[in-house]
C-alpha cells in the first residue's frame, strides 16, 4: 500500500497522533511545522489551525515548551553543562537558551540545579481517538461560485496573528479608510455572500514565513474607486456554513477545526480561503453581532 495514500484515508485523530508521536521522538532535533504537517498528511495552514483548535497552543509553542521541560529535567538530573543542554535542544547560544528558560520556568538554567527549586512542566498531549463532538452546532453544506473581495489585506504568520492580529484590525476599523470602504457600497449586501462586510483568510503555502493573507473588505459590486484598496479573488467552493455571534466567533472556529473536522466526513479544501461575514444589529453591542463562517470543504478520501 502506498504510504501517503494510506495516510490520506486515516481519521484526523490518527493523523494528529502520528504528528504528536513524531514531535516526541524528535525533540532533540530541529522540528519544523512543515515537516510535522507532512507527517499528518495535510497542509501547514490546516495543521496550524487544527493543532491550535484542539490544544489551545500553537505547534511551535508546544515544541518549545516540551523541549524546555526536558531540558529542565536534564539540568536537575545530570552533570551536563548548560551549553551542551542548550545545543541539544536547538538553542544556538546559552543566552538564547537562558531567555527561553526564564520565560517558562522563571529562573536561570544554573538555578535549576538547586535542590529546593520548583520548575514548570509541560506534559505530552494526547489526541483522543474516540469521537467526541462536545456541543452540537448546526451547519449546512453549500456551494458558492467565484466572487471578489475588495478591501485591505495584511500578511500574518500564525503565531503573530494570535498575538497582534486583533489589535491591528481594531485600529483599522477606527480609521478613516475603513469608513471610506463602508461608504463605497452604502451598506448593500453582496449578491453572492449576502453580507455587508467580510473577512477572508487565504492560506499562503509558498515557503514564505507569512502563513496567510488576512483580508477585511466587502464583496466587490460595481467598484469604481480603488485608491488604497485591493481586489482578492475567491474561487468557487463548497463550504460548511456555521452561524454564531461575534462574542463566540473564536470559540466557534476552535469547534470547527477541532471537534467538527475530527468527527465528520469532511476535510478542509486545500488553499481556498475561509470566509467570515459580519451582520451588525442596529443599536445592539458588537458582541451580539451575527457572524457567519464559511469553511471550504471536500469529502474525506476513503
Amino acid at each position: 500500500m502506498n504510504f501517503l495514500g494510506g495516510l490520506s484515508s486515516m481519521t484526523w485523530s490518527q493523523r494528529m497522533n502520528l504528528a504528536i508521536e513524531y514531535i516526541e521522538n524528535n525533540l532533540e532535533s530541529a522540528l519544523h511545522v512543515e515537516n510535522i504537517a507532512t507527517v499528518a498528511c495535510c497542509s501547514k495552514y490546516h495543521f496550524h489551525r487544527m493543532f491550535f483548535a484542539n490544544f489551545k497552543v500553537t505547534c511551535a509553542e508546544y515544541v518549545r515548551s516540551r523541549k524546555l521541560s526536558l531540558a529542565a529535567i536534564e539540568l536537575m538530573s545530570t552533570n551536563k553543562s548548560v551549553l551542551d543542554i542548550a545545543l541539544k535542544y536547538g538553542y544556538e547560544s546559552p543566552n538564547a537558551f537562558a531567555r527561553a528558560f526564564r520565560k517558562m520556568h522563571g529562573i536561570n538554567p544554573s538555578q535549576a540545579r538547586r535542590s529546593s527549586t520548583t520548575l514548570s512542566t509541560y506534559d505530552r498531549v494526547y489526541f483522543p481517538l474516540r469521537n467526541q463532538i462536545g456541543e452540537n452546532m448546526n451547519y449546512k453544506i453549500i456551494t458558492i461560485s467565484d466572487f471578489q473581495i475588495f478591501g485591505k489585506s495584511k500578511e500574518f504568520e500564525f503565531e503573530e496573528f494570535l498575538k497582534s492580529g486583533s489589535k491591528f484590525w481594531k485600529e483599522y476599523v477606527n480609521s478613516e479608510n475603513y469608513r471610506k470602504l463602508g461608504d463605497l457600497h452604502q451598506g448593500r449586501p453582496g449578491s453572492k455572500t449576502n453580507a455587508p462586510m467580510l473577512s477572508a483568510y487565504f492560506p499562503k503555502e509558498n515557503g514564505n514565513r507569512n502563513e496567510f493573507i488576512d483580508v477585511l473588505g466587502i464583496e466587490a459590486i460595481d467598484i469604481l474607486e480603488t485608491d488604497g484598496f485591493e481586489f482578492h479573488s475567491v474561487p468557487s467552493a463548497t463550504y460548511a456554513e456555521f452561524f454564531c455571534t461575534y462574542k463566540t466567533s473564536m470559540q466557534t472556529n476552535r469547534y470547527i477545526y477541532g471537534d467538527w473536522f475530527a468527527t465528520t466526513a469532511y476535510e478542509r479544501d486545500g488553499n481556498k480561503p475561509d470566509i467570515v461575514s459580519y451582520f451588525p444589529i442596529p443599536f445592539r453591542p458588537m458582541s451580539e453581532m451575527r457572524v457567519r463562517w464559511w469553511v471550504p470543504v471536500i469529502s474525506k478520501k476513503k
